[in-house]
């Protein structure tokens, strides 16, 4: 495992149904950088990234860089909020997270009974964010596609972790919003591939950007979607079941203890509303553009969960609807898995997805590119240089997530990518 994801629970080293090889076997790629968008101005990668408590930079500086955790204890540093914790692996099994007295978030998922999810004839994707309901909110007038007319480009956008500021940059360099964070790309189509919060500094006000650009995009004859996370899953969690235990084969823990082991901000639970929870937990957990199969996940754990698109996302939305904590935990363990398509292995990894549910590449977030290639920090702390997107396991699948919480890069990349 890398440092970005733990939670107390036994460790899996393999992502799929197969073994997986050794971390220090770097899979053969390439790295995919597009020419600059003509007329910008800027850097946005030069600047100092915000990385606080709990972003991959604070645990690499105190985690084996190898993901090895016995006998070794993550201090909390200055940057850490008064509430935060020491945690120490070595713990296991029986670890017992100690945490402060605080109320449990009062906020709980609503109700979805299994006869409102989406059927197996609807389309595997779900429209995000009602219409913007103020009169005076500005229109977009762009021309809707006539009939046979092509839909716009299509893009992807890596794993955000609540960098609002960055994302803006970034979305301001393709030229997909304006300078005040409204949408400008017409009929283009955008997919988010999940991790909207934890690390950063504004996971809710990543989230409202993306539900406010899937209503303009509407507006304007195109689409802004996004897939389910991880992290999604541990944060509803969070709020969902607090400190209720969850039972593991390596002892006891609870969706908010690994919720703020894992990057979890205090000021985003606080923050979080109930048309915030409806919005995320209806995200599907897989889609297919162009064919393109976008996941968050880089693991084959999607198979557990049904044989086609929409029998994955009808299990995930049931399960949140309908189960209970541990059937819960379970789900966010199984989409924390990673590496599956590393290595001599990976491109048959690849191949099972692709077979089951279509497409011809897998697009994907989750793992940093550092971790994929292994070019983390170097010893005079200089951050990793992420040109762009990442494309491995013989040509057939793209990482999208650039590493934005160990100072990396939030990328967004137009597909397909060459």
């Amino acid at each position: 495992m890398t440092p970005e994801d733990r939670f107390p629970g036994p460790e899996h080293p393999d992502s799929g149904p197969r073994h997986q090889p050794d971390l220090d076997v770097l899979p053969y790629g390439t790295y995919y950088e597009p020419e600059p968008a003509p007329g910008y101005a800027g850097t946005p990668y030069d600047a100092e990234t915000y990385s606080g408590y709990g972003g991959a930079r604070y645990l690499e500086q105190h985690w084996p860089a190898d993901g090895q955790t016995q006998g070794h204890t993550v201090h909390a540093s200055e940057h850490a909020p008064a509430h935060a914790t020491a945690f120490s692996p070595q713990d296991h099994p029986g670890y017992e997270p100690t945490l402060p007295d605080r109320p449990s978030p009062a906020l709980q998922l609503p109700d979805q009974p299994s006869d409102r999810l989406p059927g197996r004839d609807d389309p595997p994707t779900i429209e995000l964010g009602p219409p913007l309901p103020d009169p005076a909110a500005p229109s977009y007038p762009y021309p809707a596609p006539g009939p046979g007319e092509p839909p716009g480009p299509l893009y992807v956008v890596g794993d955000v972790h609540g960098y609002l500021d960055e994302l803006l940059t970034e979305l301001r360099h393709q030229g997909l919003v304006d300078a005040d964070g409204h949408w400008a790309a017409g009929r283009s189509r955008i997919w988010f591939l999940g991790d909207f919060t934890d690390r950063g500094p504004d996971g809710i006000g990543v989230i409202d950007l993306v539900m406010q650009l899937a209503a303009e995009a509407a507006a304007a004859g195109g689409y802004c979607r996004a897939l389910m996370g991880n992290h999604e899953l541990l944060f509803l969690g969070a709020a969902k079941y607090g400190d209720e235990p969850v039972q593991s084969t390596a002892g006891t823990a609870s969706f908010l203890a690994a919720w703020r082991l894992n990057g979890g901000q205090q000021h985003d639970l606080d923050r979080l509303q109930a048309h915030h929870i409806s919005w995320l937990s209806r995200l599907p957990a897989i889609a297919i553009e162009d064919g393109h199969l976008l996941l968050h996940s880089d693991t084959t754990a999607y198979l557990e969960y049904g044989e086609s698109i929409p029998d994955v996302n009808d299990a995930v939305h049931g399960l949140l609807a309908d189960e209970g904590v541990d059937e819960w935990w379970d789900c966010f363990r199984r989409f924390t898995k990673r590496f599956a398509f590393r290595g001599d292995a990976g491109p048959m990894a690849v191949h099972e997805l692709l077979d089951t549910y279509g497409g011809t590449r897998i697009v994907h977030g989750h793992s940093p590119i550092p971790y994929l290639t292994g070019a983390v920090h170097a010893d005079d702390g200089t951050p990793p240089h992420i040109p762009g997107p990442y494309v491995y396991a013989d040509d057939l699948a793209v990482a999208m997530d650039g590493g934005v919480t160990m100072e990396g890069r939030l990328l967004i990349a137009r597909l397909p990518v060459n």
